[in-house]
């Protein structure tokens, strides 16, 4: 691991389970400051690592065991291949052992409310512990997402009713589903492949054909027992999140469904995994992945968003059933197009240099026009100064329209006021992307995150006059 990745790693958030746990009456500092770590975390990261009691960690680590046995022991059967989550309709209802030779993968779905059969009939064996440990994970996954809608400002126990009910009621089947997972087993087919190609050089990582992945999930719980899972951070690069680990640690993640309710707000995890250099083991690479999902009833709508006082974009203004979109494509490359376009900073830099240049050739030349000058200065500012607020602070900066905002600037209670006060935007201008603000609102949030900016504008125009 070199210096870079470990620097990275290092500055994961982690908190402790005990920590999060809410009260009543007003938060505590120590409450405030998990949740912060958290939250920031998810922004910069998409990944957090939470610090389970003694007691749950045991049970996960006694249940990684249990499922490292169960794999072993089981011969596997390419008839049993693709058995498990086939069809997107089937989403909610996958149970019990299938493998995925393409992702040298094998996979036991514990779902409650399911009673998970063999071929022959017989009920199947599962791994032990699965019924404790869904209990475990249930219960840290739901504290997570209480401190989310927390950072958020919004109510509490707010998406309650996304979620299956604690018990189960009578004849109910789990939306969430806890998985044992074995990555890379000697016994898989193919497996003999990649192994030969992780010996010819140690330092190449291979990993599974669907690199680019996104879980559909609210939130993905992850207990391995050995490190291999990458998620891509906010500069798009690739963070080994579970490297250094302790016996009491899991990684935790947001997905798909979280991103859609919370209007883009909490970013949904693109992760991939390790499934070479795992020739010396013949137990492969075993995890216990617990998927919080949403009721295949329910719906996403991102209102809470706007009653909190968040903008939320058109895509996200429309309510979707869970179980419609949980059978809608979404890759990555539509979440997250790629910014292309030149930084406006380096832009309005590269302009004044040519400038200058003219300037010393003797030849005459025409500055950039005000209006212009403006624009590029206010995406510059917005980009280095209210982004790395808003980054440092989790907040999902989310615009309103310029007509929509004007009209309910001056009213007491308008919808965007919770994030002006977090970020620091001037009093009065409305809050729109700064483009496109008017000319002299763009003079007034200029001078709010860079005081004096005007006094430099003119400095700069006297050295071109010179």
């Amino acid at each position: 691991m070199d210096d870079a990745e470990a620097n990275i790693l290092a500055s994961l958030g982690r908190v402790r389970l005990c920590d999060l746990a809410a009260a009543d009456g007003l938060p505590s500092d120590g409450y405030k400051m998990c949740v912060s770590a958290l939250t920031q975390s998810l922004a910069q990261y998409s990944a957090a690592v939470v610090e389970l009691p003694p007691a749950d960690g045991a049970l996960l680590r006694s249940g990684l065991d249990s499922a490292r046995l169960f794999f072993h022991q089981r011969g596997y059967g390419s008839g049993e291949a693709g058995g498990g989550s086939g069809d997107a309709r089937e989403w909610c209802k996958t149970s019990g052992y299938y493998a995925d030779p393409q992702m040298w993968l094998e996979i036991y779905d514990f779902r409650p409310g399911i009673t998970p059969v063999e071929p022959n009939g017989v009920a199947e064996l599962p791994p032990s512990g699965l019924p404790d440990m869904f209990s475990v994970l249930g219960k840290v996954s739901r504290e997570v997402l209480d401190a989310i809608s927390f950072s958020l400002n919004l109510r509490s126990s707010t998406f309650t009713e996304l979620l299956d009910n604690i018990p189960l009621r009578s004849q109910e089947v789990s939306s969430s589903v806890l998985s044992a997972c074995c990555h890379s087993r000697p016994s898989m087919e193919g497996t003999q492949q990649h192994s030969v190609a992780s010996q010819d050089d140690e330092q190449l990582l291979m990993f599974s054909d669907q690199e680019n992945q996104i879980d559909k999930t609210l939130l993905t719980l992850v207990k391995s027992d050995r490190s291999g899972l990458y998620i891509k951070d906010l500069h798009g690069r690739w963070i080994l999140v579970d490297g250094d680990l302790g016996p009491l640690d899991i990684v935790v993640y947001p997905g798909l469904a979280l991103y859609r309710e919370t209007a883009g707000y909490v970013n949904p995890a693109v992760h991939k995994t390790e499934v070479g250099n795992l020739q010396e083991c013949m137990f492969g690479r075993c995890s216990l992945v617990f998927k919080l999902m949403p009721r295949s009833v329910a719906r996403l709508s991102g209102e809470e968003m706007r009653a909190a006082g968040h903008g939320v974009d058109a895509q996200f203004q429309v309510p979707i059933l869970v179980n419609d979109f949980m059978q809608t494509e979404h890759s990555a490359n539509q979440l997250f197009p790629k910014n292309n376009e030149p930084s406006p900073h380096v832009e309005q830099e590269a302009s004044y240099n040519f400038v200058m240049k003219r300037k010393k050739e003797g030849r005459k030349t025409k500055a950039l026009p005000p209006s212009k000058r403006l624009r590029l200065e206010a995406q510059r500012v917005l980009k280095e100064r209210v982004q790395d607020i808003a980054d440092k602070k989790g907040i999902k900066l989310r615009f309103c329209s310029l007509r929509d905002c004007e009209s309910h600037i001056k009213s007491l209670d308008h919808p965007c006021e919770n994030i002006r006060t977090e970020i620091g935007w001037p009093p009065g201008v409305p809050f729109v992307h700064p483009h496109d603000l008017p000319n002299k609102a763009k003079l007034r949030f200029l001078e709010a995150y860079e005081p004096g900016w005007t006094a430099s504008q003119q400095d700069l125009e006297l050295r071109l006059d010179q």
